[in-house]
């Protein structure tokens, strides 16, 4: 009879226990089931995907919360002979809109695009009328970094929004809102931009760097440009090249010279050795810095390099 009992008892809480875990099963599953749900939720949102870094960022600021957007290339990539991964290649594959800058910057782009498959593209720069570099072998080519000039990086965006309302139409409003806004913070970047180069008296506006990214800025802000070679994608510093350059430096009296984060200042340390002129510091044209950088944004990337350049031309450094 105890025996029974006992049995009873353990055969009571057996299915207690078994009531108790099932009801946990029930509720891991349902969190389970949430978290598929949410995850579904992310990934409904159409995938952007930009060349680099700068782009990515522009696009961010007018896509808001609707898209996802991601740079192929990361933070300090040489973009102009970047060569896509595998990885690149398979994350391409399920993008909603492909974001490339154009006049010849990504050289790798067109295959890229290609290999992804029938993915929509848009090219930033088409319908812009581009500068053209005016020597070297690129004689006669268009220069590509129209994105160092707020004023042409406002192009950008009109292009931006025609392509976001294409994969989403149901965001058209939130796009033009959004750029709206992002164009209202270019403009003023503009302005901040045009008085802080007008200190820099007239002998001293040459802006000596080691690619010819600045091309767009100098020309929209009354400057004159030289560098050691037109497009990274040509980077060879030849003895001529540099021969060259350092007459320019000499001639001018120019104080101070630059170079770029996305490549090596070796030969323009070697350029302020033999001309006497200063490193003015380096800067940001093809790639964002990190986010504790002083280049985490596009509008803190021109605000670091005009910074740069009035330190280095209007005070004694």
């Amino acid at each position: 009879m105890i025996i029974k009992k006992q049995v009873n008892r353990y055969t009571h809480v057996f299915f207690k226990l078994s009531s108790c875990i099932f009801l946990a099963l029930i509720i891991y599953g349902c969190k389970q089931i949430k978290l598929v749900e949410s995850d579904k939720k992310v990934s409904t949102k159409p995938l952007v995907l930009t060349t680099f870094t700068v782009l990515s960022d522009i696009s961010k600021n007018v896509a808001g919360d609707r898209l996802t957007v991601q740079s192929i290339t990361k933070q300090g990539a040489e973009i102009h002979g970047y060569k896509p991964t595998p990885s690149d290649l398979k994350q391409a594959s399920v993008a909603d809109l492909i974001v490339e800058n154009g006049l010849g910057l990504e050289l790798w782009a067109e295959k890229y695009t290609s290999a992804a498959g029938n993915i929509p593209r848009v090219v930033l720069t088409d319908g812009m009328q581009p500068l053209l570099i005016s020597g070297d072998k690129y004689k006669g080519k268009p220069n590509p970094h129209a994105w160092m000039s707020p004023k042409r990086a406002m192009h950008y965006v009109d292009k931006l929004v025609e392509a976001f309302i294409e994969i989403d139409p149901l965001g058209e409003k939130t796009f033009i809102e959004n750029a709206k806004v992002y164009k209202s913070k270019l403009q003023n970047l503009d302005k901040e931009l045009d008085f802080a180069l007008k200190r820099i008296p007239a002998e001293k506006r040459l802006l000596v760097t080691c690619e010819g990214a600045f091309s767009y800025l100098a020309k929209d802000y009354g400057m004159n440009e030289a560098y050691l070679w037109p497009v990274n994608a040509e980077s060879q510093v030849t003895p001529k090249r540099m021969r060259d350059l350092i007459q320019i430096i000499k001639s001018t009296k120019v104080p101070a010279v630059f170079c770029e984060s996305t490549v090596s200042s070796k030969a323009q340390l070697e350029v302020v050795r033999i001309s006497g002129a200063k490193f003015g510091g380096t800067f940001y044209v093809d790639s964002l810095s990190g986010p504790s950088g002083p280049a985490s944004t596009f509008i803190d990337l021109q605000r670091h390099n005009v910074k740069l350049i009035v330190n280095a031309l209007v005070q004694p450094l």
